[in-house]
């Protein structure tokens, strides 16, 4: 949702409407917070919050809003929309050349991306952040999972992922991983998600140290994605995407097969659980 002005002439934004639609759909139905907390389960504070703008929310919370107001999914929608307005401009470009996205190259020098991730490894890796509430946890979790909505679509991108073999190696905790590898065994299997592995022997190449998105848009256009730890870049200009997508290509040449890729994770499964993940 683009942003506007206002008659007073401060900026509209999806999350401004967000707020105001709660707010509104509150004072129509006459309910206190402490109310809606008897009738949601929400914390009564966490929901003032919310009325008030100061926090977005979480699908889950709008989906028992709109059941209290008999808003239907007025808020949910508007949640997808404020959803996006919470992330940078640059991200937020980004994001909207995913959606349409007919092919994804992925790579990741340390982490699983944030397409195939569980809800326990994403609340794992944004822990690390201590000054992050319980709240903001759950918000920012919700976001990143939001965004593997592309993958069900009717018509899902091919994605195509490249992991650095330090991804199974720097893990979380036993329980959180195996639900991870689980995951990202199934995907493997999926006819349009292609995962290779890099194993440490393949030595230094031209990705390492960050991350790498390169989408291939329905007007045949390629943009990609340049991440780090604390930074993200977009990159359109031609000559460089294709610099960017060669040292992809020949980083693929050093990985393991689709196929061999699948057992070293498979194998990693069976060492977590001490029995065969697939005994057909």
């Amino acid at each position: 949702m683009p942003k506007r002005k206002s008659e007073s002439g401060a900026t509209v934004t999806a999350r401004t409407v967000l707020q105001e639609n709660l707010e509104r759909l509150r004072t129509q139905a006459d309910l206190s917070f402490e109310e809606l907390n008897e009738k949601t389960g929400w914390n009564r504070a966490y929901l003032h919050r919310l009325h008030a703008g100061a926090s977005i929310g979480t699908p889950e919370v709008m989906e028992s809003l709109d059941g209290v107001y008999g808003s239907g999914t007025q808020l949910q929608h508007l949640w997808t929309l404020a959803r996006d307005d919470a992330f940078g401009d640059r991200y937020r470009v980004f994001m909207d050349k995913e959606r349409v996205a007919t092919v994804q190259y992925k790579y990741s020098c340390s982490v699983v991306p944030g397409l195939f991730q569980t809800a326990e490894y994403a609340r794992a890796l944004m822990s690390r952040y201590p000054t992050r509430s319980e709240e903001e946890l759950r918000e920012e979790v919700s976001k990143r999972l939001s965004r593997q909505e592309i993958l069900t679509a009717e018509k899902p991108p091919h994605v195509r992922v490249i992991l650095d073999e330090t991804v199974f190696r720097r893990t979380p905790p036993e329980p959180i991983w195996r639900e991870q590898l689980a995951v990202l065994i199934e995907a493997a299997q999926r006819p349009n998600v292609t995962i290779q592995v890099v194993p440490f022997s393949a030595g230094l190449h031209g990705l390492e140290g960050g991350s790498l998105t390169v989408l291939w848009l329905p007007t045949g256009k390629a943009v990609a994605y340049l991440e780090s730890s604390d930074s993200g870049e977009l990159v359109e200009e031609p000559g460089r995407v294709e610099q960017l997508r060669l040292s992809y290509d020949l980083l693929r040449d050093d990985a393991l097969s689709p196929e061999a890729s699948r057992e070293f994770m498979e194998s990693l499964s069976k060492e977590s659980t001490g029995c065969d993940p697939d005994p057909t």
